[in-house]
């Protein structure tokens, strides 16, 4: 297994997301933290299959697993998401983000970096 660690960061606030994407076999697992106390708060599975539509083109299939009361299956989904579509991988992606009363500018911010770790991932040789 080959891994390597992603970093995002936001200068002005400090916000920072941290992955480490681990190859096993042809598949990804990219475990995702930030805040404080990183965990497993929502576990996403992307798995790339023909479209149903137009069996040519390929689709992703996700299948979301969330401990309660946790919401990081925006972050989590939003990376497995582009690296699957990207990679035709299947692609796990476990979120955990934790910081005390983060409001809703601070949820904003962390799926900003959600978005640029996806766009930097997907555009690097997996």
């Amino acid at each position: 297994m080959q891994s390597f660690k992603h970093r995002v960061c936001d200068p002005k606030s400090g916000r920072t997301l941290e992955a480490t994407v681990t190859r096993v076999g042809h598949d990804l697992v990219i475990v995702v933290g930030g805040g404080s106390e990183p965990h497993v708060g929502s576990l996403v599975l992307a798995q790339p299959h023909a479209s149903f539509a137009d069996p040519r083109r390929s689709s992703v299939s996700i299948s979301v697993l969330t401990i309660p009361p946790h919401k990081e299956e925006p972050v989590a989904r939003c990376i497995a998401e582009a690296v699957c579509r990207t990679f035709g991988r299947v692609t796990v992606v476990t979120a955990g983000i934790h910081e005390e009363n983060l409001d809703p500018e601070g949820i904003e911010l962390y799926l900003e970096l959600a978005k640029r770790m996806a766009a930097d991932l997907a555009s690097r040789e997996l």
